[in-house]
């Protein structure tokens, strides 16, 4: 097997992981990036085919080569040991060893289950967005947006440029909680110009604050979903749905290496201190594995991360201030933006909860052990691992951590034969002596 080694390993090459490498790299460490992607950006930054990235972004991709850092693109961590990673890549594997190590393994959306998600057409908001950035064809197709928060208008605005035609967008946060969050703007201006800046490009799309989607309805494909505005229901015809909930933190790595977790949230992020170190002496975290707080916050804390694993102290004390304001931001969004009652109550007993395995609703609530409702009825287990039913359920707190991905097993993807059968072992080989 390939062996790489460096002072400081980046995993996640999104506005943290990026931060962190630069900021290590103009310290004079040997920097390694390295992420599942083909190219560098993320979620946040994901590559436009028809738009590009956005100029912060392009600074930091295209500047990774002159910046000495090792860019390991399309490499995905499948194992983790003591000071050493096993990325998976095209060719087969690779072992990364570092001295210090950032997690910075981002966040994914947090889907719930309604009567009808599974329907081809339904997807995430931010999935749907993605989707257009590499390509998928949504001009002129008819799309819904709902559920709760910022991306709902983000993901708007991006489907909008690709040529969708967004019929609406239906955020479940009433208006009064909407005036509520809006009036404690002025301490973040820049974000507030980012809302007005947003709302602009989507001059003409309704937006409907207490709305709620209830139901989609298709046989083949998806053909129209119902939602619920506070004045009674109604049917609206389209082939897109795109619907979201919030995001939840990346933390299988991070629990695989034997970090702790901060289990205060809902959703486990990865416990820090002061310095972004975690449980473990040579790993810190940044970004969405610590909760969600954003771009900016991660690009801060990013930067900090990588100060204090390399001991520049003065470095990381003086992005303090700044953190923490970005993270009174994003405990703001919480606060104001989390699934309410009626998105709880959405799923029938005939619901799927786990799509993977086929598990409804029903059979899950019949069995409070979350052990025993993995081996009686495999929910969890299928290919995404409990990543959407896991969190999903915990959310609707029908699930402890245990029906998680926050109790991982090696390997945390699917992997090649090929590749593992290159990973040093410390087993005798068969007819040897140990």
């Amino acid at each position: 097997m390939k062996q790489r080694r460096f002072d400081l390993l980046v995993v996640g090459a999104g506005p943290a992981g990026l931060a962190a490498a630069h900021g290590a790299a103009r310290r004079g460490a040997k920097v390694g990036l390295v992420d599942a992607q083909p190219r560098a950006g993320g979620q946040v930054w994901r590559h436009d085919l028809r738009f590009g990235a956005p100029s912060m972004a392009c600074a930091q991709i295209d500047g990774l080569g002159a910046a000495g850092i090792e860019w390991l693109a399309g490499h995905e961590v499948v194992l983790a040991d003591d000071h050493a990673v096993v990325a998976s890549h095209a060719d087969g594997a690779v072992a990364l060893h570092w001295r210090k190590l950032v997690i910075a393994t981002g966040a994914r959306e947090l889907m719930l289950p309604f009567p009808g998600w599974t329907l081809p057409g339904v997807t995430g908001a931010g999935g749907l967005q993605a989707l257009a950035k590499q390509g998928w064809p949504v001009a002129g197709k008819r799309v819904v947006v709902a559920g709760t928060g910022p991306l709902l208008l983000a993901a708007a605005a991006t489907l909008r440029r690709h040529g969708a035609r967004v019929l609406g967008i239906h955020e479940q946060a009433r208006r009064e909680v909407l005036h509520a969050f809006a009036r404690r703007l002025w301490r973040w201006p820049a974000r507030l110009a980012q809302a007005v800046a947003l709302r602009t490009r989507l001059a003409g799309v309704s937006w409907h604050a207490g709305s709620v989607v209830l139901a989609a309805q298709g046989d083949a494909t998806l053909r129209a979903v119902e939602v619920d505005r506070g004045r009674g229901r109604e049917w609206i015809e389209c082939d897109q749905l795109a619907v979201g909930w919030g995001l939840v933190p990346n933390v299988e790595l991070a629990r695989l290496l034997g970090c702790e977790l901060d289990n205060a949230s809902v959703h486990p992020a990865v416990r820090v201190d002061a310095r972004l170190r975690s449980s473990h002496p040579d790993i810190h975290a940044a970004g969405e594995a610590l909760g969600i707080g954003g771009r900016d916050c991660a690009r801060v804390e990013g930067a900090m991360a990588a100060c204090f694993a390399l001991g520049d102290e003065r470095g990381g004390e003086a992005l303090r201030a700044r953190r923490e304001r970005e993270r009174a931001y994003a405990a703001l969004l919480h606060a104001h933006f989390a699934p309410d009652a009626r998105t709880h109550a959405l799923a029938t007993p005939d619901t799927l909860a786990c799509r993977c395995e086929d598990v409804p609703m029903s059979v899950v609530q019949a069995h409070a052990d979350p052990r025993q409702l993995r081996l009686v009825t495999r929910c969890g287990m299928g290919a995404c691992q409990g990543r959407i039913c896991g969190a999903a359920l915990r959310e609707l707190r029908l699930a402890s951590p245990s029906l998680s991905p926050t109790a991982v097993r090696p390997p945390l993807t699917p992997v090649a034969l090929a590749a593992l059968a290159d990973v040093p072992s410390d087993e005798p080989e068969q007819g040897t002596d140990p």
